[in-house]
């Protein structure tokens, strides 16, 4: 059987009601892309220098993942702090 093509939503509230009452199983999620929500509160501010050229690399990579640069920043941040710790 051949799988639904996945709609698209103009609010929050047409997803709510669609994902509710849809049966799921029914559609095609291979082009889905995963999306990382941000829950937590950002409440310390820093300031960083780095070479403008390597700013422009981070901000380069960013577009291609389809988010802010700050984000991904912290995002490689926390990746970083999730490997093994360093000597």
């Amino acid at each position: 059987m051949k799988k639904k093509q996945f709609p698209d939503f103009k609010s929050d509230a047409e997803a709510e009601a669609f994902v509710a009452t849809a049966d799921l199983s029914d559609y095609d999620f291979s082009d889905m892309k995963p999306m990382r929500f941000e829950l937590r509160a950002k409440d310390t501010s820093i300031s960083l220098r780095m070479p403008e050229k390597l700013l422009d690399a981070v901000r380069a990579q960013a577009k291609r993942a389809g988010m802010p640069y700050q984000r991904f920043i912290r995002l490689l941040i926390e990746q970083g702090l999730q490997g093994p710790s360093p000597k």
